[in-house]
């Protein structure tokens, strides 16, 4: 199974892409792994959220193939404990899909037809995070996932 991670915009502060590389770095030890960053909307200034939320989801539907099971990290989603990530991560594995596409939407979350599109949603916390910083949280757990999958030391309970 491939993981692939899609994100709009590219990250902007070089701390966060320093600390993603890092984690993106381990996980490929475990897993194939992508980050895939969709170029901002441009001319935003002049859009209603609407009209930029449907942008997005076009350009973030376009990156699906087929079999690819979609997941958004969305406030209303599942919230889980790391250990339970990591068995959310390993029945995905189980069921053999090939690609599990996570995605970050913009700032005004995802349009209808993604949410249509989607196969679930997960949330990392009540509180709300830069979308900048949730690309570094979340590389970080899917590495902590694969490291309790894996049963090394990264992850104390």
């Amino acid at each position: 199974m491939k993981v692939v991670l899609v994100v709009i915009g590219k990250t902007d502060e070089q701390y966060l892409e320093k600390g993603i590389s890092k984690f993106i770095d381990r996980l490929k030890h475990y897993v194939p792994f992508e980050m895939k960053v969709i170029p901002d909307i441009k001319n935003t200034k002049n859009m209603k959220a609407l009209q930029q939320k449907q942008k997005e989801g076009e350009l973030i539907l376009a990156q699906l193939q087929s079999g690819d099971e979609l997941i958004l990290l969305d406030e209303g989603g599942k919230s889980f404990s790391s250990r339970g990530f990591s068995n959310f991560m390993e029945q995905k594995m189980l069921r053999g899909l090939k690609r599990l596409v996570f995605v970050i939407g913009g700032p005004y979350g995802f349009s209808d037809e993604v949410y249509k599109k989607s196969n679930g949603k997960v949330s990392l916390s009540a509180m709300t995070f830069s979308h900048q910083m949730v690309r570094l949280i979340f590389v970080e757990q899917i590495y902590r996932a694969f490291t309790i999958l894996k049963n090394q030391p990264y992850h104390h309970d």
